[in-house]
């Protein structure tokens, strides 16, 4: 019976360990400078807020001219949103942290802008 309680003990300490991975683990933190195209807050259960960063730049495109790179992201608090949402088609530099999992509580992308660095 004791090696039951163990063996019990030590896969919920791996289950727990995996999803605390997977879910809340911050992969990588960067800036993203671009032009805000939107800020919007939606959701069928959770309501949570979103947006998206056009940052433009020389790519492949199908004409092989100047593309754009479209970054969306979720955002971690109302007061960043306000901030973003009055400004909106103005440029941006923008902190986030990436997540190897999507939450819904925490929003709909991997990405999560969590302040604004700068705002032009």
């Amino acid at each position: 019976m004791k090696y039951v309680w163990i063996s019990l003990v030590a896969v919920v300490l791996v289950l727990g360990g995996l999803v605390w991975y997977k879910y809340y683990f911050v992969f990588g933190e960067g800036v993203k400078s671009g032009v805000l195209n939107y800020a919007v807050k939606k959701g069928n259960i959770f309501k949570t807020y979103e947006g998206k960063l056009i940052q433009e730049g020389f790519g492949r495109g199908k004409t092989g001219a100047l593309t754009s790179y479209e970054f969306e992201f979720s955002i971690e608090n109302e007061a960043v949103y306000k901030q973003l949402e009055m400004n909106s088609g103005k440029t941006f530099d923008l902190h986030y942290k990436e997540y190897h999992g999507i939450l819904p509580w925490r929003g709909n992308t991997k990405y999560v802008v969590d302040q604004v660095i700068n705002m032009k």
